[in-house]
């Protein structure tokens, strides 16, 4: 991913809300299974880590991306945003990386 499409995705990452939350029972199965479907279905998804997680941040979502094959665009504080490319319908079209002459 290029820096130029990763700020074009925290843009987009500023705007929603999240709609998935880590808690004490941290990294299980059923949640990588429901990033995953997310992922597929929205392409771009932020999760909220709760304070009662032990577990890093930045860990989690590397943890998360090799699981679901999805890409970290950022982590800030205790929020993760994740984007990966449905298999099916595009709904994200990045921008395209001008040629070098």
């Amino acid at each position: 991913m290029t820096s130029k499409e990763r700020a074009y995705l925290k843009g987009l990452a500023m705007t929603i809300d999240p709609i998935y939350q880590v808690g004490k029972a941290s990294i299980t199965p059923e949640f990588t299974s429901g990033i995953n479907e997310a992922l597929e279905a929205r392409e771009l998804i932020k999760i909220s880590v709760l304070k009662n997680c032990m577990d890093d941040p930045k860990e989690i979502a590397q943890i998360l991306s090799e699981r679901t094959k999805s890409e970290v665009v950022q982590v800030i504080g205790k929020k993760i945003v994740l984007y990966r490319e449905s298999k099916e319908k595009k709904k994200i079209e990045l921008p395209k990386a001008k040629k070098q002459k």
